[in-house]
């Protein structure tokens, strides 16, 4: 595994538009950088593949764990009216699109080690299903690439039919442009290229009208799709009404396990050798000199610090930290401090984007960078 310079196609702004990454810029400079990408080996790939497999049977132990032992307002922190509605969720098995996108530390050397899961409202997805793969038919057409996002995607919404009542509904924050608004545009495409009617509908028109939630046209909303985090959504001024309305969401509302950083303490205390996992805990950074801090609910790496023998050397800013941290110890990263974002798509591996911090900073964020790749 390794970083190649590189020399961005003519017109690469317009080439990346065509395919729905409209926000190829950020306040900061570039966001999609293909002056280089990463170059990995067919085994590289085979033990990405094989770590991302192992650590989604090790999430759904985890979650099985909390809910067995009554760890979701102690450990987790979740609201006790929310607890009920995520047992009954977990229990009744209600379909899930993704299962989210694991963010790995490798470098091509010893095992990929886990970093946080993004379960509930993953983005990236764009960059990682479409538009790096167009880049490879044009840069480099005979090698191939550890990427079958969008192909699982439709195959998934085709296996939705026996589970939703359409039209599915497409939810996120009211955007005139930008990544939650072409993300959810993609996700619309897949499921319409699997024969679906789609609607859109922004977060603050969904109403309520007794029984069910409903559109601005006073239609009955059944399947939704909402990039939109659960911890926000149950705040809404609808947010009381979510255990009575006939909807089946997408992602359903267990997911708020899996999108809380308390996971990653809980897999270590379950799996405390296991050679994906980074030691983690809950209670304090222990025997740890060296570690991440991290807020359970934090998101774009918000809120984050890094601290070395007492000492912080990187931090970020943000509104998060109330509920609590983790503290997680501090992984080895290439020297671009790139971070691998592995999907899962209907339980399985299907792909990775890879995000890198903007130059001379340790934590990516939301203005950091996304590198395309490819595998020989």
């Amino acid at each position: 595994m390794r970083r190649v310079q590189a020399t961005p196609r003519d017109g690469w702004e317009q080439r990346v538009e065509r395919v729905g990454l409209i926000y190829h810029h950020t306040r900061e400079g570039v966001y999609w950088d293909e002056s280089a990408y990463w170059r990995l080996t067919g085994k590289e790939v085979d033990r990405l593949e094989r770590a991302t497999n192992e650590l989604q049977a090790l999430a759904l132990r985890a979650a099985q764990h909390a809910l067995d032992h009554d760890l979701l307002t102690t450990r987790f922190r979740i609201p006790p009216a929310f607890v009920p509605q995520i047992y009954e969720s977990w229990k009744r098995e209600p379909p899930c699109l993704y299962y989210g996108r694991f963010d790995l530390a490798y470098d091509g050397h010893g095992e990929p080690r886990l970093l946080e899961y993004n379960a509930d409202t993953p983005t990236g997805l764009i960059e990682a299903a479409v538009t790096q793969w167009f880049w490879l038919q044009d840069v480099a057409p005979t090698a191939d690439q550890f990427n079958s996002i969008h192909d699982k995607l439709i195959a998934k919404w085709t296996v939705l039919k026996d589970h939703l009542t359409g039209p599915v509904y497409f939810t996120h924050v009211n955007q005139v442009e930008g990544e939650d608004l072409m993300t959810v545009t993609y996700l619309r495409e897949t499921a319409e290229r699997a024969g679906w009617m789609t609607r859109g509908i922004a977060i603050d028109e969904i109403g309520w009208n007794g029984d069910t939630f409903v559109d601005e046209r006073d239609e009955p909303i059944h399947s939704l799709f909402k990039l939109y985090p659960w911890e926000w959504l149950i705040n809404e001024p609808f947010g009381k009404y979510i255990a009575e309305a006939p909807v089946t969401w997408i992602e359903p509302i267990w997911k708020m396990l899996w999108s809380n950083k308390a996971i990653l303490a809980l897999m270590y205390e379950l799996e405390p050798h296991h050679p994906n996992l980074l030691r983690t805990y809950a209670d304090g950074p222990r025997e740890l000199a060296r570690y991440v801090k991290k807020p359970l609910l934090a998101r774009e790496g918000s809120n984050v610090e890094i601290i070395e023998f007492g000492e912080t050397l990187a931090s970020t800013d943000g509104d998060y930290g109330d509920e609590g941290y983790v503290y997680q110890e501090l992984a080895m990263l290439p020297e671009s401090h790139a971070v691998i974002g592995s999907w899962i798509v209907d339980g399985e591996s299907a792909g990775i984007g890879i995000r890198e911090p903007r130059r001379g900073e340790r934590i990516t964020t939301n203005m950091g960078r996304f590198v395309p790749h490819l595998f020989e």
